[in-house]
């Protein structure tokens, strides 16, 4: 996937009644309120590299209504690849076939029902995309904290074993 590059523009597709504070948009890239990434970095949290301001030349709705009149400031950050790995023996993933690089374990995956990060392997970054996961996020439980304590829109945590992903239905 290329890189994208200043200057940074987005057209907005607005799903509900407000703006989100975050927003995956392609790749590891996600689109932040400013107040988010204001907080982040006031708070010292790890994992997300960027914070460059995004000019948001239109918005629309999903559905008919009015659109809210203020349109928040937005910043585009990457998430970081993190040194934890899936640890493959505990992990209920069903790869396309198993992985054999140590270093980015990822030879594609179909399906995805519960996994477990390798003990020892996690550096502490509060947001990452593990070895073995490509394209998904994992977030620290002090990610999860602040989070809740600022009250954030548009993140739904899920626990790491309670997570499915399995667009084909596929036997994990």
């Amino acid at each position: 996937m290329l890189t994208w590059l200043p200057p940074y523009r987005v057209d907005l597709i607005l799903h509900g009644e407000e703006y989100g504070d975050l927003v995956r948009i392609a790749g590891d890239d996600v689109l932040l309120s400013e107040r988010f990434a204001n907080a982040f970095r006031e708070e010292g949290l790890t994992g997300l590299d960027g914070f460059h301001p995004v000019e948001v030349r239109r918005v629309r709705r999903e559905r008919k209504g009015p659109k809210p009149s203020h349109v928040p400031n937005y910043v585009v950050a990457t998430v970081c690849f993190g040194r934890a790995a899936v640890d493959l023996t505990r992990s209920r993933v069903r790869y396309v076939k198993t992985p054999t690089c140590e270093e980015c374990r990822y030879e594609g995956y179909e399906a995805v029902r519960g996994f477990t990060l390798e003990p020892g392997a996690w550096r502490g970054e509060d947001v990452f995309v593990p070895r073995g996961l490509q394209g998904q996020f994992v977030v620290s439980e002090r990610f999860e904290r602040f989070v809740t304590h600022h009250g954030f829109t548009h993140l739904r945590l899920t626990p790491t074993e309670e997570f499915v992903w399995n667009p084909l239905d596929r036997e994990v």
